[in-house]
Protein backbone atom coordinates (compact mmCIF):
# COMPACT_ATOMS: atom_id res chain seq x y z
CA UNK A 1 0.00 0.00 0.00
CA UNK A 2 1.02 3.68 -0.77
CA UNK A 3 1.94 5.57 2.51
CA UNK A 4 1.35 9.29 2.44
CA UNK A 5 4.13 11.41 3.44
CA UNK A 6 3.66 13.66 6.35
CA UNK A 7 5.36 16.71 7.74
CA UNK A 8 4.94 14.87 10.82
CA UNK A 9 6.78 11.78 11.16
CA UNK A 10 3.95 8.44 11.38
CA UNK A 11 5.93 6.66 14.07
CA UNK A 12 5.24 9.86 16.36
CA UNK A 13 1.71 9.58 16.37
CA UNK A 14 0.42 7.22 19.11
CA UNK A 15 -2.83 5.16 18.68
CA UNK A 16 -4.02 4.30 22.10
CA UNK A 17 -6.81 1.27 21.36
CA UNK A 18 -8.97 0.22 23.93
CA UNK A 19 -11.84 -2.89 24.08
CA UNK A 20 -10.36 -5.42 22.03
CA UNK A 21 -10.64 -3.38 18.52
CA UNK A 22 -10.33 -6.17 15.98
CA UNK A 23 -6.64 -6.82 14.61
CA UNK A 24 -7.71 -5.33 10.90
CA UNK A 25 -7.63 -2.09 12.25
CA UNK A 26 -3.62 -2.60 13.38
CA UNK A 27 -3.28 -4.05 10.68
CA UNK A 28 -4.08 -0.86 8.62
CA UNK A 29 -2.78 1.52 10.58
CA UNK A 30 -0.15 -0.66 10.04
CA UNK A 31 0.14 -0.89 6.15
CA UNK A 32 0.05 3.02 6.31
CA UNK A 33 2.77 3.64 8.05
CA UNK A 34 1.35 3.61 11.84
CA UNK A 35 4.10 1.92 14.24
CA UNK A 36 3.08 3.58 17.96
CA UNK A 37 0.28 1.39 18.56
CA UNK A 38 -1.16 0.83 22.14
CA UNK A 39 -3.94 -2.03 21.89
CA UNK A 40 -5.94 -2.85 25.05
CA UNK A 41 -8.18 -5.54 25.80
CA UNK A 42 -10.63 -4.00 27.83
CA UNK A 43 -12.25 -0.43 28.58
CA UNK A 44 -10.07 1.25 31.56
CA UNK A 45 -11.64 4.01 34.18
CA UNK A 46 -11.68 7.93 33.50
CA UNK A 47 -8.32 7.92 35.91
CA UNK A 48 -6.04 5.03 33.54
CA UNK A 49 -7.14 6.76 30.40
CA UNK A 50 -6.43 10.42 32.00
CA UNK A 51 -2.88 9.01 32.82
CA UNK A 52 -2.82 7.97 29.52
CA UNK A 53 -3.80 10.87 27.23
CA UNK A 54 -1.20 13.18 27.80
CA UNK A 55 0.70 11.97 24.02
CA UNK A 56 -1.94 10.11 22.71
CA UNK A 57 -2.94 11.88 18.71
CA UNK A 58 -5.85 8.81 17.90
CA UNK A 59 -8.07 7.09 20.50
CA UNK A 60 -9.94 4.21 19.43
CA UNK A 61 -12.85 2.82 21.86
CA UNK A 62 -16.07 0.99 21.51
CA UNK A 63 -18.95 1.44 23.60
CA UNK A 64 -18.13 0.67 27.15
CA UNK A 65 -15.38 3.39 27.78
CA UNK A 66 -16.48 6.68 28.51
CA UNK A 67 -14.71 9.99 26.41
CA UNK A 68 -15.87 12.53 29.38
CA UNK A 69 -14.97 15.95 29.36
CA UNK A 70 -12.28 15.51 31.51
CA UNK A 71 -10.57 13.17 29.38
CA UNK A 72 -11.06 15.87 26.06
CA UNK A 73 -10.08 18.30 28.34
CA UNK A 74 -6.90 17.01 29.09
CA UNK A 75 -5.31 15.41 26.23
CA UNK A 76 -3.55 18.26 24.34
CA UNK A 77 -2.48 16.28 21.49
CA UNK A 78 -5.97 14.37 20.93
CA UNK A 79 -6.59 15.13 16.97
CA UNK A 80 -9.07 12.37 16.90
CA UNK A 81 -11.75 9.78 18.87
CA UNK A 82 -12.79 6.73 16.56
CA UNK A 83 -15.57 4.79 17.99
CA UNK A 84 -15.38 1.19 16.72
CA UNK A 85 -19.45 0.83 17.11
CA UNK A 86 -22.37 2.42 15.86
CA UNK A 87 -22.85 4.28 18.91
CA UNK A 88 -21.21 7.78 20.11
CA UNK A 89 -23.33 8.51 23.30
CA UNK A 90 -20.19 7.32 25.28
CA UNK A 91 -18.07 10.58 24.03
CA UNK A 92 -19.00 14.01 24.94
CA UNK A 93 -19.55 15.32 21.31
CA UNK A 94 -20.40 18.84 21.92
CA UNK A 95 -16.91 19.09 24.12
CA UNK A 96 -15.60 17.11 21.35
CA UNK A 97 -16.46 19.69 18.61
CA UNK A 98 -15.90 22.67 21.20
CA UNK A 99 -11.88 20.70 21.10
CA UNK A 100 -11.87 20.46 17.34
CA UNK A 101 -11.47 17.16 17.75
CA UNK A 102 -12.82 14.42 15.02
CA UNK A 103 -15.32 11.81 16.53
CA UNK A 104 -15.93 9.13 13.96
CA UNK A 105 -18.26 5.80 14.08
CA UNK A 106 -19.20 3.40 11.96
CA UNK A 107 -23.00 3.39 11.41
CA UNK A 108 -23.59 0.94 8.64
CA UNK A 109 -21.21 -2.20 9.32
CA UNK A 110 -22.60 -4.09 12.12
CA UNK A 111 -25.77 -3.06 10.33
CA UNK A 112 -26.76 -7.21 8.90
CA UNK A 113 -25.57 -8.72 12.16
CA UNK A 114 -27.72 -6.83 14.79
CA UNK A 115 -30.58 -7.40 12.40
CA UNK A 116 -30.25 -11.17 11.75
CA UNK A 117 -29.78 -11.49 15.62
CA UNK A 118 -33.03 -9.98 16.07
CA UNK A 119 -34.92 -12.52 13.46
CA UNK A 120 -33.76 -15.05 15.77
CA UNK A 121 -34.45 -13.89 18.67
CA UNK A 122 -38.08 -13.18 17.38
CA UNK A 123 -38.35 -16.78 16.05
CA UNK A 124 -36.81 -17.79 19.13
CA UNK A 125 -39.59 -16.50 21.81
CA UNK A 126 -42.18 -17.13 19.81
CA UNK A 127 -41.66 -20.92 19.74
CA UNK A 128 -40.55 -20.77 23.67
CA UNK A 129 -37.07 -22.11 22.83
CA UNK A 130 -35.67 -20.65 24.92
CA UNK A 131 -37.44 -22.17 28.04
CA UNK A 132 -37.48 -25.60 26.55
CA UNK A 133 -33.59 -25.69 26.17
CA UNK A 134 -33.35 -25.07 29.75
CA UNK A 135 -35.83 -27.60 30.53
CA UNK A 136 -33.54 -29.91 28.70
CA UNK A 137 -30.67 -29.21 30.23
CA UNK A 138 -32.51 -30.34 33.55
CA UNK A 139 -34.09 -33.65 32.46
CA UNK A 140 -37.47 -32.05 31.72
CA UNK A 141 -39.20 -32.65 28.38
CA UNK A 142 -41.45 -29.87 27.76
CA UNK A 143 -42.88 -31.35 24.40
CA UNK A 144 -45.95 -29.31 23.52
CA UNK A 145 -47.10 -26.34 21.05
CA UNK A 146 -49.13 -24.36 22.83
CA UNK A 147 -48.25 -20.99 23.47
CA UNK A 148 -46.17 -21.69 20.17
CA UNK A 149 -46.14 -19.63 16.78
CA UNK A 150 -44.76 -19.63 13.52
CA UNK A 151 -43.69 -15.83 12.68
CA UNK A 152 -45.33 -16.10 8.87
CA UNK A 153 -48.14 -14.24 8.75
CA UNK A 154 -47.79 -12.23 12.20
CA UNK A 155 -47.27 -8.58 11.90
CA UNK A 156 -43.91 -7.33 12.65
CA UNK A 157 -43.90 -3.62 14.05
CA UNK A 158 -40.79 -1.55 13.74
CA UNK A 159 -39.63 1.52 15.62
CA UNK A 160 -37.31 3.24 14.68
CA UNK A 161 -37.04 2.77 10.43
CA UNK A 162 -32.88 3.42 9.93
CA UNK A 163 -30.23 1.22 8.61
CA UNK A 164 -30.88 -1.55 11.20
CA UNK A 165 -34.55 -1.20 10.83
CA UNK A 166 -34.84 -1.80 7.31
CA UNK A 167 -32.66 -4.39 7.15
CA UNK A 168 -34.56 -6.21 9.89
CA UNK A 169 -38.13 -5.30 7.61
CA UNK A 170 -36.15 -7.30 4.06
CA UNK A 171 -35.44 -10.24 6.39
CA UNK A 172 -38.87 -10.41 7.98
CA UNK A 173 -40.68 -9.74 4.94
CA UNK A 174 -38.84 -13.05 3.58
CA UNK A 175 -40.27 -15.12 6.17
CA UNK A 176 -43.75 -13.89 5.36
CA UNK A 177 -44.01 -11.79 8.19
CA UNK A 178 -46.24 -8.23 7.66
CA UNK A 179 -44.19 -5.42 9.01
CA UNK A 180 -45.61 -2.25 10.05
CA UNK A 181 -43.10 1.25 11.24
CA UNK A 182 -43.02 3.93 12.90
CA UNK A 183 -39.72 6.64 12.87
CA UNK A 184 -40.02 10.42 13.64
CA UNK A 185 -38.77 11.07 10.79
CA UNK A 186 -40.02 10.44 7.00
CA UNK A 187 -38.95 7.25 5.72
CA UNK A 188 -39.29 5.61 2.69
CA UNK A 189 -40.68 2.10 2.97
CA UNK A 190 -38.75 -1.29 1.31
CA UNK A 191 -40.79 -3.74 0.18
CA UNK A 192 -44.26 -4.34 1.38
CA UNK A 193 -43.58 -2.57 4.20
CA UNK A 194 -46.09 0.12 6.11
CA UNK A 195 -45.77 3.33 7.83
CA UNK A 196 -48.17 3.00 11.17
CA UNK A 197 -50.18 6.09 11.91
CA UNK A 198 -48.30 6.36 15.25
CA UNK A 199 -46.49 4.43 17.69
CA UNK A 200 -49.51 4.01 19.18
CA UNK A 201 -51.28 2.56 16.16
CA UNK A 202 -47.46 0.25 15.90
CA UNK A 203 -48.16 -1.38 19.26
CA UNK A 204 -51.55 -2.14 18.97
CA UNK A 205 -50.78 -3.77 15.87
CA UNK A 206 -47.83 -5.66 16.78
CA UNK A 207 -47.29 -9.36 17.54
CA UNK A 208 -43.20 -8.96 18.02
CA UNK A 209 -42.13 -5.41 18.46
CA UNK A 210 -38.10 -4.27 17.76
CA UNK A 211 -37.16 -1.03 19.09
CA UNK A 212 -34.46 0.23 16.84
CA UNK A 213 -34.08 4.00 18.11
CA UNK A 214 -30.76 5.88 19.10
CA UNK A 215 -30.55 6.78 22.71
CA UNK A 216 -31.69 10.53 23.84
CA UNK A 217 -33.98 12.54 25.90
CA UNK A 218 -36.77 12.38 23.66
CA UNK A 219 -36.16 8.01 23.62
CA UNK A 220 -35.56 8.00 27.36
CA UNK A 221 -38.75 5.11 28.74
CA UNK A 222 -39.94 5.69 25.30
CA UNK A 223 -41.72 2.07 25.82
CA UNK A 224 -43.13 2.96 29.58
CA UNK A 225 -46.03 1.07 31.56
CA UNK A 226 -48.63 3.25 29.12
CA UNK A 227 -46.76 2.44 25.92
CA UNK A 228 -47.09 -1.69 27.17
CA UNK A 229 -51.01 -1.22 27.70
CA UNK A 230 -51.25 -0.68 24.09
CA UNK A 231 -49.93 -3.73 23.27
CA UNK A 232 -50.99 -7.11 22.42
CA UNK A 233 -51.74 -9.65 25.06
CA UNK A 234 -48.85 -12.35 24.43
CA UNK A 235 -46.54 -9.87 22.01
CA UNK A 236 -42.64 -10.36 21.82
CA UNK A 237 -40.75 -7.72 22.70
CA UNK A 238 -36.87 -7.38 21.27
CA UNK A 239 -34.98 -3.60 22.24
CA UNK A 240 -31.15 -4.54 20.64
CA UNK A 241 -31.16 -0.23 20.34
CA UNK A 242 -29.99 1.19 23.59
CA UNK A 243 -30.51 0.50 27.70
CA UNK A 244 -32.66 3.14 28.81
CA UNK A 245 -35.48 3.34 25.20
CA UNK A 246 -37.61 1.46 28.20
CA UNK A 247 -38.81 1.36 31.50
CA UNK A 248 -37.13 -2.18 32.59
CA UNK A 249 -39.51 -2.40 35.92
CA UNK A 250 -42.39 -1.71 33.68
CA UNK A 251 -41.71 -4.36 31.42
CA UNK A 252 -41.03 -7.00 34.47
CA UNK A 253 -44.39 -6.25 35.66
CA UNK A 254 -46.10 -6.95 32.22
CA UNK A 255 -43.96 -10.35 32.13
CA UNK A 256 -44.93 -11.35 35.34
CA UNK A 257 -48.75 -10.38 34.72
CA UNK A 258 -48.08 -11.81 31.36
CA UNK A 259 -49.22 -9.23 29.10
CA UNK A 260 -45.88 -9.34 27.01
CA UNK A 261 -45.35 -12.78 26.11
CA UNK A 262 -41.35 -13.00 25.49
CA UNK A 263 -38.49 -10.59 25.92
CA UNK A 264 -34.67 -10.61 24.38
CA UNK A 265 -32.76 -7.74 25.88
CA UNK A 266 -29.07 -6.97 24.29
CA UNK A 267 -28.76 -3.60 25.84
CA UNK A 268 -29.16 -2.48 29.62
CA UNK A 269 -29.07 1.07 31.07
CA UNK A 270 -25.92 -0.05 33.28
CA UNK A 271 -23.48 -2.87 31.73
CA UNK A 272 -20.31 -3.95 33.26
CA UNK A 273 -17.01 -2.91 32.02
CA UNK A 274 -15.74 -5.99 31.38
CA UNK A 275 -16.41 -9.76 31.22
CA UNK A 276 -14.90 -10.00 34.77
CA UNK A 277 -17.61 -7.82 36.67
CA UNK A 278 -20.93 -9.25 37.99
CA UNK A 279 -24.15 -8.28 35.70
CA UNK A 280 -27.26 -7.79 37.35
CA UNK A 281 -30.76 -6.57 36.18
CA UNK A 282 -34.69 -6.78 37.02
CA UNK A 283 -35.51 -9.11 33.77
CA UNK A 284 -33.23 -11.77 35.41
CA UNK A 285 -34.89 -15.15 35.87
CA UNK A 286 -38.07 -14.24 34.04
CA UNK A 287 -39.96 -16.38 32.01
CA UNK A 288 -39.59 -16.85 27.94
CA UNK A 289 -37.01 -14.23 28.14
CA UNK A 290 -33.48 -13.73 26.46
CA UNK A 291 -30.72 -11.67 27.64
CA UNK A 292 -27.71 -11.44 25.83
CA UNK A 293 -24.49 -9.27 26.61
CA UNK A 294 -24.41 -6.26 24.17
CA UNK A 295 -23.73 -8.76 21.39
CA UNK A 296 -25.93 -6.97 18.50
CA UNK A 297 -23.06 -6.10 16.25
CA UNK A 298 -20.41 -9.02 17.73
CA UNK A 299 -19.92 -11.22 14.52
CA UNK A 300 -16.25 -11.64 13.02
CA UNK A 301 -17.44 -10.55 10.27
CA UNK A 302 -18.68 -6.83 11.78
CA UNK A 303 -16.36 -6.66 13.71
CA UNK A 304 -13.81 -6.62 11.03
CA UNK A 305 -15.67 -4.64 8.87
CA UNK A 306 -15.88 -1.95 11.74
CA UNK A 307 -12.04 -1.81 12.46
CA UNK A 308 -11.56 -1.37 8.43
CA UNK A 309 -14.11 1.46 8.34
CA UNK A 310 -13.19 3.78 11.13
CA UNK A 311 -9.31 3.03 10.80
CA UNK A 312 -9.57 4.62 7.19
CA UNK A 313 -11.69 7.22 8.55
CA UNK A 314 -8.94 8.06 10.98
CA UNK A 315 -6.25 7.29 8.69
CA UNK A 316 -7.54 9.95 6.11
CA UNK A 317 -7.74 12.76 8.51
CA UNK A 318 -4.24 12.41 9.63
CA UNK A 319 -2.63 11.39 6.47
CA UNK A 320 -5.24 14.72 3.98
CA UNK A 321 -7.12 16.40 6.40
CA UNK A 322 -10.36 14.51 5.50
CA UNK A 323 -13.32 14.49 7.80
CA UNK A 324 -15.68 12.86 5.73
CA UNK A 325 -17.92 10.80 8.22
CA UNK A 326 -16.99 13.02 11.45
CA UNK A 327 -19.76 13.84 13.77
CA UNK A 328 -17.83 16.92 14.79
CA UNK A 329 -15.71 18.29 12.84
CA UNK A 330 -17.56 19.54 9.65
CA UNK A 331 -17.22 17.30 6.55
CA UNK A 332 -15.03 17.87 4.06
CA UNK A 333 -13.95 15.10 1.54
CA UNK A 334 -10.39 16.52 0.08
CA UNK A 335 -8.28 15.68 -2.90
CA UNK A 336 -4.80 15.13 -2.71
CA UNK A 337 -2.62 18.04 -4.23
CA UNK A 338 1.24 16.39 -4.67
CA UNK A 339 3.08 19.89 -4.85
CA UNK A 340 1.39 22.21 -2.08
CA UNK A 341 1.68 22.33 1.42
CA UNK A 342 -1.60 21.53 3.32
CA UNK A 343 -2.74 23.73 6.60
CA UNK A 344 -5.99 22.65 8.34
CA UNK A 345 -7.48 25.62 10.31
CA UNK A 346 -10.49 24.81 13.07
CA UNK A 347 -11.99 27.71 14.64
CA UNK A 348 -14.93 28.82 16.19
CA UNK A 349 -17.77 29.65 13.61
CA UNK A 350 -18.29 33.39 14.20
CA UNK A 351 -18.18 35.86 11.22
CA UNK A 352 -14.67 37.48 10.31
CA UNK A 353 -12.75 34.53 10.62
CA UNK A 354 -12.19 33.44 6.66
CA UNK A 355 -11.79 36.94 6.05
CA UNK A 356 -8.69 37.19 8.91
CA UNK A 357 -7.50 34.12 7.44
CA UNK A 358 -7.20 35.38 4.03
CA UNK A 359 -5.75 38.36 5.50
CA UNK A 360 -2.52 37.17 6.50
CA UNK A 361 -2.32 35.02 3.50
CA UNK A 362 -2.75 38.29 1.54
CA UNK A 363 -0.29 40.18 4.10
CA UNK A 364 2.48 37.43 3.51
CA UNK A 365 2.05 37.23 0.09
CA UNK A 366 1.21 33.35 -0.10
CA UNK A 367 -0.27 31.63 -3.46
CA UNK A 368 -3.07 30.21 -2.60
CA UNK A 369 -3.57 26.27 -4.77
CA UNK A 370 -7.02 25.29 -2.87
CA UNK A 371 -8.94 26.76 -0.20
CA UNK A 372 -11.88 24.38 1.46
CA UNK A 373 -14.34 25.68 3.84
CA UNK A 374 -17.11 23.94 6.22
CA UNK A 375 -19.11 25.28 8.99
CA UNK A 376 -21.25 23.57 11.43
CA UNK A 377 -23.23 25.18 14.13
CA UNK A 378 -20.23 25.37 16.94
CA UNK A 379 -16.89 25.69 14.52
CA UNK A 380 -15.67 26.28 10.99
CA UNK A 381 -12.87 23.82 9.34
CA UNK A 382 -11.01 25.55 6.62
CA UNK A 383 -8.16 23.67 4.83
CA UNK A 384 -5.55 25.72 2.80
CA UNK A 385 -3.61 24.27 0.07
CA UNK A 386 -0.61 26.88 -0.49
CA UNK A 387 3.03 26.92 -2.24
CA UNK A 388 5.91 25.55 0.33
CA UNK A 389 7.59 28.56 1.04
CA UNK A 390 7.20 30.21 4.21
CA UNK A 391 4.95 27.42 5.28
CA UNK A 392 6.70 27.59 8.63
CA UNK A 393 5.69 31.39 9.39
CA UNK A 394 2.38 31.17 7.94
CA UNK A 395 2.03 28.66 10.82
CA UNK A 396 2.59 30.21 13.57
CA UNK A 397 0.83 33.61 11.88
CA UNK A 398 -2.40 31.29 11.50
CA UNK A 399 -2.49 30.05 15.14
CA UNK A 400 -2.83 34.04 15.96
CA UNK A 401 -6.36 34.52 14.55
CA UNK A 402 -8.72 35.78 16.85
CA UNK A 403 -11.12 32.51 17.80
CA UNK A 404 -8.85 29.99 16.41
CA UNK A 405 -9.20 26.67 17.85
CA UNK A 406 -6.10 24.54 16.45
CA UNK A 407 -4.17 24.30 13.44
CA UNK A 408 -2.29 21.36 12.09
CA UNK A 409 0.07 21.25 8.95
CA UNK A 410 0.35 17.98 7.03
CA UNK A 411 2.68 18.07 4.08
Amino acid sequence: MAIIATSYPKDKINILLLENIHPSAIKLFRDKGYTNIESITGSINEKELLDKMANVHLLGIRSKTQVSEAILNNAPKLLAVGAFCIGTNQVKMKQATKNGIAVFNSPFSNTRSVAELVIGLGIMLMRRVYEKSEAAHKGLWLKESEHCFEVRGKTLGIVGYGHIGTQVSILAEALGMKVIFYDVASRLSLGNAKAARSLDDLLKKSDIITLHVPGTVDTKDLIDAQKIKKMKSGVVLLNLSRGDVMDVWAVKEAIEKRHIGGLAVDVFPIEPKSNKDVFASPLQGLRNVILTPHIGGSTVEAQEAIGLDVAEKLINYVDSGSTAGSLTVPDLSLPLLSNAHRILHIHNNVPGVLSQINGVLSKMKVNILGQYLKTNEDIGYVVLDIEKKNSTAVMTELKKVKNTIRTRSLY
